[in-house]
């Protein structure tokens, strides 16, 4: 029934919410901004880094909110050791999936070169057809994502699925056009999802392919 699976990866496949939100914390501390509570910076997990600043901190000015970025940015990919693990089950169900003849995207709020060390890491990157960061186009929930990844690979919205973790994540792919799946074990509660009306929800991640068996 669907050909392209579109994923999120920070809190669909990767576990990284304790890692993005000390990074967070300590690059707000460092620049002297008020304290970041731990619940806050969770919910801003999913949007272009611009767009999640100004969230957490709506008056900061432009020049304040590049010196925030790339003092996150250091603290996740440089100073923080904070590990970031494959949510379990996810390296084989993908690679399941690719077998089956699926084809697999990414649709991050990372930046790319975020994205692209996750991918080497992780050593996913060839599972992959193609993949999109919100610095390389509109944030989520803006559907521009995920209309570019559906117009590259020539597959109408019908044939796709958003796979994530959040309510940006899910609200994309409704304006897209897009089914939804949601997964609880990410950085929104379940009952945010649910309010999306998403076709599935998933506790573990092998339990997308169980899902997609039985559509078949």
């Amino acid at each position: 029934m669907y050909k392209l699976l579109i994923f999120d990866w920070d809190g669909t496949l990767i576990d990284s919410q304790a890692r993005i939100i000390a990074s967070m914390q300590t690059a707000a501390e460092e620049l002297g901004h008020e304290p970041l509570g731990a619940e806050a910076v969770r919910n801003i997990i999913g949007l272009g880094l611009p767009e999640a600043i100004r969230a957490l901190i709506p008056s900061i000015e432009d020049p304040a909110m590049e010196q925030l970025r790339d003092r996150y940015a250091h603290h996740f990919l440089v100073q923080n050791q904070t590990p970031t693990e494959l949510y379990p089950g996810v390296e084989k169900t993908l690679h399941r999936l690719k077998e089956q003849g699926y084809r697999l995207a990414v649709a991050t709020g990372k930046s790319r070169r975020g994205l692209d060390r996750a991918l080497e890491q992780t050593r996913l990157g060839p599972l992959f057809e193609i993949t999109r960061c919100a610095d390389e186009t509109r944030s989520k929930p803006d559907p521009l994502m995920l209309h570019q990844i559906l117009a590259e690979t020539g597959t109408p919205a019908s044939d796709a699925i958003m796979v994530g973790d959040t309510e940006y994540d899910l609200d994309m792919g409704t304006r897209a056009g897009v089914g939804t799946v949601a997964v609880s074990y990410g950085a929104h509660h379940l009952d945010r999802l649910r309010g999306h009306k998403p076709l599935t929800e998933i506790h573990h991640f092998p339990e997308l392919e169980l899902w997609l068996e039985e559509l078949a």
